[in-house]
């Protein structure tokens, strides 16, 4: 069963029960834009309480905002009951929850218009009470009513603006810009990760660029991550970076993440640069060109700290943490040993530490030298030849009578990189390089 047949199916059940049942907001508004929607939802005037009842299988999401969720053969549908327009005061929940009877009602209380539309879903028809069909072809981003009760209503959706408008190339109507920029010190009421969860879909629905530069022109950069709003302005040397400064830099690498990148990736490609700014030295200071010395350890530091407020988990944070370590060491690849230049291919997730530095230096100099090189080394080393079965371990140099300890870790390595180097490839032969290596006073 796919989708939008069990949203099918749940209209169904609950028209035959005498409920009313519509397709509503983000699938109306991508079915009329071509696009298959991730997501169904649908409005009633069932309340959560009688939608549980017929459905068994419903899990209670949101029952006091009125929301129950269904879930079936993998997929899930959202069931909303029609709700009247209330306060506030967190800019988050609504005060109260007040059920209403027509769908007329329920759109009221919706963001913008173009998630405002409604859809019968046996015929198609569709049930536009806020205009928003024609803000839909118009290409126009519009809150639904008074845009500063809107906003005031959600903060959340101060980026939600932002990101409908550059995910679908829209425009946002003057008022409601205006009320963005009214109401930015609003987005500090939201929680840390409805903003970090709001960012990583502008990262990764395929328009992060203009997301970022939206985010930028409407004042909420500087709010939610100063550490980028820095990077405006900031020279780099031209003969390495004719785009521009960080900012031009950063926006060109962000208009080349393709939609449904890995979050960690699109992190990486935001932050990567991200020490430049506080490691700045000009010309005149150097005394040769512009240097941002030590901007990578700065910036490892600065991007854990963003992730950290931002509640990412461990895992992504260690990773997009690692490709901003690592983004600079490209450039020594093709000098490398082949030890080392097998340890560095066989890092984690090899494949998003070469798309971050293919999008660098396309967003640069444009010479793709060192990554056609990488590229090169990886096709044709057999991956038993990155990756060798170890010749020998810890037991062994036990046997042979040296104590455990540091050293341990210095010969193992050694025998590795000898390995790696096709110096070595038999257990014997490494037997015969730790003896001869490590067999003097004071290493055992």
């Amino acid at each position: 069963m796919k989708a939008r047949e069990l949203a099918h199916s749940v209209c169904d059940e609950l028209i035959r029960n005498g409920y009313q049942a519509l397709f509503a907001g983000g699938c109306v508004r991508d079915l009329l834009l071509g696009q298959d929607p991730a997501d169904y939802d649908v409005a009633t005037d069932a309340t959560p309480d009688q939608v549980m009842a017929l459905f068994p299988e419903s899990v209670a999401v949101g029952a006091q905002f009125g929301v129950i969720l269904i879930p079936r053969d993998g997929h899930k549908v959202e069931v909303a009951t029609f709700r009247s327009d209330v306060s506030y005061s967190d800019g988050r929940r609504p005060d109260a929850v007040v059920y209403a009877k027509s769908p007329e009602e329920d759109v009221q209380r919706r963001d913008f218009t173009i998630n405002g539309l409604l859809m019968r879903h046996h015929t198609g028809e569709i049930l536009d009470f806020v205009r928003g069909r024609i803000d839909l072809r118009a290409g126009i981003i519009r809150a639904i009513g008074d845009p500063d009760r809107r906003f005031e209503e959600d903060k959340l959706r101060l980026l939600r603006a932002v990101r409908f408008a550059a995910r679908f190339g829209f425009e946002i109507e003057p008022d409601t810009f205006r009320a963005i920029r009214k109401h930015i010190s609003g987005i500090e009421q939201v929680s840390e990760e409805r903003v970090r969860d709001e960012l990583t879909k502008m990262l990764t629905e395929g328009a992060a660029g203009n997301a970022f530069r939206l985010l930028d022109q409407t004042w909420l950069l500087q709010r939610i991550l100063p550490e980028i709003a820095a990077m405006k302005g900031v020279e780099q040397p031209p003969q390495y970076h004719p785009e521009g400064d960080v900012w031009v830099h950063t926006c060109m690498m962000l208009d080349g993440i393709p939609a449904h990148t890995s979050t960690t990736l699109a992190w990486g490609v935001l932050l990567h640069d991200v020490g430049k700014p506080p490691t700045f030295r000009s010309a005149a200071e150097t005394g040769d060109r512009i240097r941002f010395d030590g901007h990578v350890e700065v910036g490892m530091k600065m991007g854990e700290e963003i992730c950290r407020r931002l509640k990412m988990p461990n895992d992504e944070t260690e990773q997009i943490v690692a490709l901003i370590a690592n983004h600079m060491k490209f450039k020594d690849a093709a000098q490398m040993r082949t030890s080392t230049l097998k340890r560095f291919v066989r890092m984690y997730k090899f494949e998003e530490h070469m798309a971050l530095h293919r999008l660098d230096c396309l967003s640069s100099h444009r010479h793709l030298d060192t990554y056609e090189y990488v590229q090169q080394f990886l096709a044709q080393t057999p991956s038993e030849q990155v990756r060798p079965a170890r010749l020998l371990t810890g037991d062994d140099l036990v046997h042979l009578g040296y104590e455990p300890g540091p050293k341990f870790s210095e010969i193992l390595r050694s025998v590795e990189d000898a390995q790696l180097e096709g110096t070595v490839k038999t257990r014997e032969e490494a037997l015969k390089l730790v003896e001869k290596a490590y067999s003097g006073p004071g290493n055992r």
